[in-house]
C-alpha cells in the first residue's frame, strides 16, 4: 500500500513538473510573440480631407470663408458614423473612449481596449497619422510590436475613412484613465504559444502596400455592402461562413454562417436579417448571444441604406458550409 502510494506520489510529481515545464515553454514563446518587432510604411493622409464639389450644399467651394474648418467639421459627422456605425470603436473602447473591456477571463487573461482620448492615460496623445494609420490598419503600436487589436478588421479601411475617424476621436471630450495593458492567463499563454491567438500585425498581408484612398459610392449594392463587411470577417471568417470563435472566452458560440447556405442564411428575408442584426432574434425566434449582442447598437446605427447593402452583398456569396 505504501509502494502504490509512493508511486502516486511519483507521478504526480512528474507531472507537476511537466505541466510546469510545458507552462513556463508556452510563456517564453507567448513572450516572443508579443515582442517581435513590425515596421509599416509610413502616410502622410490629411486630416481632414479638403472639401470636394458636392460635400456642401448651397455655397460655391469658392464662397466658403473657412474651408478648413468646415471641412473638419463635415470630416467629424462622417467620423462620428463611422465610429458608430461602421467600425464599432466603442465596444472595444468604451462609450466615452476612455477604456473598455474585450476579453475578461481569468484562464485567457485581461485584454482591454485602451483609453483613446486625449485625456491623461490616453494611448493616442501625440500620435501622428502613421501612428493611428500603423495601429488602426496593421495592428502595430508605435514601438513596433504588435497589439492585441483586431486591426485585420480594417484592412479596407480607406484613407478618407482613416482621416474622418481621427478627425471625430481627437475632437471627443477627453477622459482622464489609464488602462492597464493586456495580461494574459494559462490558456491564454497557451494560445499565444501555439498561435491559436490570432495577431493582427501577423496576418496583414503587406504592412508596406498603399491603401484605398476613397470608399465605394454609398448605394444598395454589392460592392458597398463588401466594403462594409469587411470588418465582419474577425468573427465569421474570411469567407463569411463563420465556425468556431477565433479567439474569446469558451462560452462564446460559434460565430454564425452569413452566407446563404441552409445552415447560415439560407432562406432569410431582409427584415429577418435585419431583425437579428438589430434585436438579436433570429429566424427561427432564437435570442442572439455575445458576442454578436455587442454588435446591435452598430446596426442599429446603420443607415438603412448600409443594411441593404450588406444584405445584398450577403446576398451574392456562394452558399458555403459552415467553417470547422
Amino acid at each position: 500500500m505504501k509502494k502504490l502510494a509512493r508511486r502516486v506520489v511519483t507521478v504526480l510529481g512528474v507531472l507537476l513538473v511537466v505541466v510546469g515545464l510545458g507552462f513556463l515553454v508556452a510563456s517564453v514563446k507567448a513572450s516572443a510573440r508579443l515582442a517581435r518587432k513590425y515596421q509599416a510604411h509610413q502616410v502622410d493622409i490629411p486630416v481632414p480631407f479638403p472639401l470636394r464639389a458636392g460635400d456642401v450644399e448651397g455655397p460655391r467651394l469658392e464662397d466658403i470663408a473657412d474651408p478648413q474648418a468646415a471641412a473638419l467639421a463635415l470630416a467629424i459627422t462622417r467620423g462620428r458614423h463611422l465610429v458608430e456605425a461602421r467600425y464599432s470603436c466603442n465596444v472595444c473602447h468604451g462609450a466615452d473612449f476612455g477604456g473598455g473591456v474585450m476579453i475578461d477571463d481569468a484562464a485567457i487573461g485581461s485584454v482591454r481596449g485602451p483609453n483613446i482620448t486625449a485625456g491623461e492615460g490616453g494611448r493616442t496623445a501625440g500620435y501622428t497619422i502613421s501612428d493611428w494609420d500603423h495601429i488602426v490598419r496593421h495592428g502595430i503600436k508605435p514601438d513596433g510590436t504588435p497589439a492585441v487589436m483586431p486591426s485585420d478588421d480594417f484592412l479596407k479601411m480607406t484613407d478618407r475613412e482613416l482621416s474622418d475617424v481621427v478627425a471625430y476621436l481627437t475632437s471627443v471630450p477627453k477622459v482622464n484613465a489609464t488602462v492597464p495593458p493586456p495580461s494574459f492567463g494559462p490558456i491564454g499563454k497557451v494560445l499565444l504559444a501555439t498561435g491559436k491567438f490570432p495577431i493582427s500585425a501577423e496576418v496583414v498581408p503587406n504592412h508596406q502596400g498603399k491603401h484605398l484612398e476613397e470608399p465605394p459610392p454609398v448605394k444598395e449594392d454589392a460592392a458597398f455592402g463588401a466594403h462594409l463587411a469587411a470588418i465582419c470577417t474577425g468573427c465569421h471568417r474570411a469567407n463569411l461562413a463563420g465556425g468556431p470563435m477565433p479567439f474569446g472566452p469558451p462560452d462564446w458560440p460559434p460565430a454564425a454562417n452569413l452566407t446563404p447556405d441552409a445552415s447560415g442564411l439560407g432562406g432569410y428575408t431582409f427584415a429577418e436579417f435585419e431583425r437579428a442584426i438589430t434585436q438579436g432574434v433570429s429566424k427561427r425566434g432564437q435570442t442572439l448571444r455575445p458576442p454578436m449582442t455587442l454588435m446591435f447598437d452598430t446596426a442599429k446605427a446603420m443607415t438603412p441604406v448600409e443594411r441593404r447593402a450588406l444584405w445584398t452583398y450577403l446576398s451574392s456569396l456562394p452558399a458555403t458550409a459552415t467553417n470547422r
